[in-house]
C-alpha cells in the first residue's frame, strides 16, 4: 500500500541515506562526549542516588 505513495516522492531514495547518517552522527557524538567527559563528573553523577539532601554539590560543571 505504502510502495503506491512512495513511488509518487520524488527523489525518495534520499531519505533512508539521510536517516543512516542522522542515526550515525548522533551515536558519533554520544561517543566523543563520553570520551572527553571529566571524571570527577562521572563520579558525581554515579554518587548522586546515595548522597543525602543536605550534602553540597560540589561542582555545576557538566562538560569540561
Amino acid at each position: 500500500m505504502f510502495k503506491y505513495y512512495f513511488e509518487g516522492i520524488k527523489n525518495v531514495e534520499i531519505f533512508p541515506i539521510i536517516s543512516l547518517i542522522i542515526f550515525f552522527t548522533f551515536f558519533l557524538g554520544m561517543i566523543v562526549w563520553l570520551l572527553v567527559m571529566k571524571k570527577s563528573y562521572v563520579d558525581k553523577m554515579k554518587n548522586m542516588p546515595l548522597q543525602s539532601e543536605d550534602e553540597p554539590n560540589e561542582s555545576k560543571s557538566f562538560l569540561l
